[in-house]
C-alpha cells in the first residue's frame, strides 16, 4: 500500500514542538536530590514520543539524541540511577539540539548540527553507572543513513506509537502497533496490519473487519482526497465517554491567515451596521420604527459574532511567560547569579498578535534585569538582601488594557549615572528632570551605562526596539524604580488590536473616539465648576473633587473653544488610576469601531492610538487617552 507520510509533517513539527516545550518545563521543575517521579515519566514518554515520530520519518539524527536520552530516562525513573544535577543541564542541551534538529528538517536543510558529541556525552554518562551499551558511533548527519545502532533504535520502536500522541491510559502494550496516529481505542485489540492508525475501529465492529474497511478506505482516500494544509488538522483529543465513543473532537487547529481574514470580516460586517444605521432616519415614523428594531437585532447578532471571533485569537500570556524560566536560570548561572522566577497572571488573556509582539521585548527586559538589576551574592550579602534575587512577571486587567509587569529586587536605576551618560552623548538634560524622565532615557538609541560590551548587553540597541514594538500595537511604557530596592516596568497594552466600544464625540467639525473603558461620565458644566489656576491650566469640580482640566481644541490642535459655547460637554475619564476632564463640544453617542493603524498607512501622532472608518464614510481618530496627561504637561497648555 503507498502512503505519502509527508501530508503529515505539520504534525510531526508542532507535536514535536509541544514534546520539546513540556519536556523544558518539566526539567527545569526537577529536584535533583528529590526527583518527582512523574516528571520523570512525563520526560521520558516526551523523549519517546519523538524518537518514534522521528523514525517514522526517518530522521536518524533525532532518533539517534532520543535513544541513549530515552536509555538514561528510563534508568532514573526505574532508580537504577541517581540524578545528578548536571545531568539536568546535559538533558537540557540535549533538548536545544533536538529542538536545532528538528527545525533544521522543517527548514529542507542539506546539513544539520553535529550530533556526535552529544551521543558521546549521553553514552558516557549512561556508562558512568551502567555496563555501556551498544555504541551508536558514525557520523550523525542530518540525511546520515541509518547504521546498525539507529536501526535497531528503528526497530525497538517499529510496534510503539510514533510519539504523534501519548498511549490511551490503560490500554495494553501490544495496542502500540497502531503507529500512534491516533489513540487506540480502550480494550481494542492491535490491527494485524500497517493501517497507521489513522482511523478508530468503529464501534463494536469486530477487529478483523475494521482492518479490512480501514484497508480498503485508504487507497481510495489517498487517490481522492485533496492535501492536508499545514496546521489544518483536528488532534486526537476527544473527551472521554460519548463523544469519544462517536469520534468527535473538542479541538481543532487552524491557520491563523484564516482567523485573520474571519476579524477582517466581521470588522466590515460593523462598519456596514454603522451605514445601515446612518440611513435608517429618513423613513417614516412606522418604516423608522421597525427598521430600528431589525437593526437592534442585528447589532446584537454582530457584537455576538464579534466577541466569539475575538475570543478564537485569545491566548493566555502563559504562552510568553512559559518561556522565562529557561532564559532566567540560563543568563543567572552565567552570570554567577542565583535568581527566583516569580510568575502571576499566566491566565490573562491577549490577543495572539500582540502576544508574538512581546516575546522579544520581554526576553530583553527580562536580560537586562539580570545583568544590570540583580547584584551578585556577595553584593546582596553585604547589602542585607537574601543572596537569591527574585526577578517577577505578572499580567492583569486594569481600565480596558492588559498591564504586563517586570520587577526586580535589585540594585535600582542610578540617576546621576544616566544624567552623566546622556551628557556625554550630547542630549538636552538637566538636574531639575523628574525621575520619571530621566528613566525615559534608557530607550533612547544607542543608550548605555555598561562599562564593558559583553554578549548580553553594553552595545546601547535593545531597550529602544523594546518602546518601538511596544508602541507599534498602541502600548505604552512606564518605569518606576527605587535605589537600592529595585525596578518595576509596566507595559500597558491593548487587549485586541480590531475593535473597541466608544463614545463618538465632536471638536470643531472633527469626530474623535474615545475608548468606552476610559469613560467614568459625562456632565454639562456652569461657569461655577469651573476655575483657573497656574496661568492657563484649570480645574473643574465635581461633586467636591476639584479634577484637572485638559479641552481636546488645545490637545489637538483646534483653534480655542469659544467662551460662549453652552453646548460643550466634559467628560470624566480615568487612565493609570487618575481622573481628569476633558472638554469636548459635542456628545454624538456610542458605537463599535473597528481600529485601523496610523502608523501603517500614515504616520504616529501623539495622542492618538487608531482611526475608525464612520457610517457616513468619514474618518474618525480613536484617542490615546493615557497620553492625554503627559501631552498637556509637555505642551504647558491644556486650554
Amino acid at each position: 500500500m503507498n502512503f505519502d507520510l509527508q501530508q503529515f509533517a505539520s504534525v510531526y513539527f508542532e507535536e514535536t514542538d509541544e514534546h520539546l516545550a513540556d519536556m523544558e518545563a518539566l526539567l527545569l521543575g526537577l529536584e535533583p536530590h528529590a526527583p518527582d517521579l512523574e516528571a520523570l515519566n512525563g520526560i521520558f514518554r516526551a523523549a519517546h514520543s519523538i524518537k518514534g515520530a522521528s523514525g517514522m520519518f526517518n530522521f536518524s539524527d533525532v532518533v539517534a539524541v532520543t535513544h541513549v536520552l530515552e536509555n538514561l530516562l528510563d534508568r532514573l525513573r526505574s532508580g537504577r540511577m541517581q540524578l545528578q544535577p548536571d545531568q539536568i543541564d546535559l538533558f537540557l542541551e540535549a533538548r536545544d539540539l533536538i529542538a536545532e534538529l528538528v527545525a533544521a528538517h522543517k527548514a529542507g536543510a542539506e546539513q544539520g548540527p553535529d550530533t556526535r558529541l552529544m551521543v558521546s556525552r549521553l553514552n558516557d554518562c549512561l556508562n558512568s553507572s551502567a555496563a555501556p551499551l551498544a555504541d551508536p558511533g558514525g557520523a550523525w548527519g542530518l540525511f546520515a543513513p541509518l547504521d546498525d545502532a539507529v536501526t535497531a533504535a528503528l526497530n525497538e520502536i517499529a510496534d510503539d506509537s510514533f510519539g504523534f500522541f501519548d498511549d490511551a491510559p490503560g490500554a495494553p502494550v501490544a495496542a502500540e502497533t497502531a503507529y500512534g496516529l491516533f489513540e487506540d481505542a480502550p480494550g481494542l485489540a492491535p490491527p494485524a496490519d500497517d493501517s497507521f492508525g489513522l482511523f478508530e475501529d468503529a464501534p463494536g465492529l469486530p477487529a478483523a473487519a475494521a482492518e479490512a474497511t480501514v484497508a480498503q478506505a485508504l487507497p481510495a482516500l489517498a487517490s481522492s482526497a485533496p492535501a492536508i494544509e499545514p496546521s489544518a488538522r483536528v488532534p486526537a483529543t476527544a473527551s472521554k465517554g460519548s463523544a469519544a465513543a462517536e469520534g468527535e473532537a473538542n479541538t481543532i487547529r487552524v491557520p491563523v491567515r484564516k482567523i485573520d481574514s474571519l476579524i477582517n470580516m466581521v470588522g466590515e460586517l460593523v462598519i456596514t451596521q454603522a451605514m445601515l444605521a446612518q440611513e435608517i432616519g429618513g423613513h417614516n415614523d412606522e418604516v423608522q420604527e421597525r427598521l430600528q428594531q431589525i437593526l437592534a437585532q442585528l447589532d446584537h447578532n454582530t457584537r455576538d459574532l464579534q466577541e466569539t471571533v475575538m475570543s478564537i485569537r485569545m491566548l493566555p500570556i502563559s504562552f510568553v511567560f512559559s518561556r522565562f524560566p529557561r532564559l532566567v536560570r540560563d543568563v543567572g548561572t552565567k552570570l554567577g547569579k542565583q535568581l527566583d522566577l516569580v510568575l502571576s497572571g499566566e491566565t490573562t488573556e491577549l490577543d495572539k498578535s500582540m502576544i508574538e509582539r512581546l516575546i522579544d521585548p520581554l526576553t530583553h527586559i527580562v536580560r537586562n534585569s539580570i545583568d544590570h538589576g540583580i547584584e551578585t551574592p556577595d553584593e546582596r550579602r553585604a547589602s542585607g538582601k537574601s543572596e537569591r534575587g527574585r526577578i517577577s512577571l505578572s499580567a492583569f486587567h486594569q481600565g480596558g488594557r492588559v498591564v504586563v509587569e517586570i520587577s526586580d529586587d535589585g540594585r535600582g536605576l542610578n540617576r546621576e549615572r544616566i544624567l552623566a551618560k546622556a551628557r556625554e552623548q550630547g542630549m538636552a538634560v538637566h538636574d531639575a528632570m523628574a525621575d520619571s524622565e530621566v528613566w525615559q532615557l534608557i530607550f533612547m538609541p544607542g543608550f548605555s551605562t555598561a562599562e564593558q560590551v559583553t554578549d548580553l548587553s553594553g552595545r546601547g540597541v535593545g531597550m529602544d526596539v523594546v518602546r518601538r514594538n511596544v508602541q507599534s500595537v498602541g502600548g505604552r511604557i512606564d518605569i518606576q524604580s527605587v535605589a537600592g530596592a529595585g525596578t518595576r516596568i509596566s507595559l500597558r497594552l491593548p487587549l485586541t488590536l480590531a475593535i473597541v466600544d466608544g463614545m463618538i464625540v465632536q471638536v470643531e467639525q472633527t469626530n474623535y473616539v474615545i475608548p468606552l473603558a476610559h469613560i467614568v461620565e459625562s456632565l454639562q458644566p456652569s461657569a461655577a465648576d469651573v476655575r483657573g489656576i497656574g496661568g492657563d491650566g484649570r480645574v473643574v469640580r465635581v461633586r467636591g473633587d476639584y479634577l484637572p482640566l485638559f479641552t481636546m481644541h488645545g490637545l489637538m490642535g483646534h483653534p480655542p473653544a469659544k467662551d460662549g459655547n453652552h453646548e460643550a460637554l466634559i467628560i470624566i475619564l480615568e487612565a493609570d488610576g487618575t481622573r481628569f476632564g476633558l472638554l469636548v463640544d459635542r456628545l454624538l453617542g456610542q458605537q463599535q469601531v473597528v481600529i485601523k493603524s496610523l502608523e501603517h498607512n500614515f504616520r504616529r501622532l501623539d495622542g492618538i492610538a487608531g482611526a475608525t472608518i464612520m457610517g457616513d464614510g468619514s474618518v474618525a481618530l480613536i484617542v490615546d487617552v493615557e497620553q492625554l496627561p503627559a501631552m498637556a504637561a509637555t505642551m504647558g497648555n491644556t486650554t
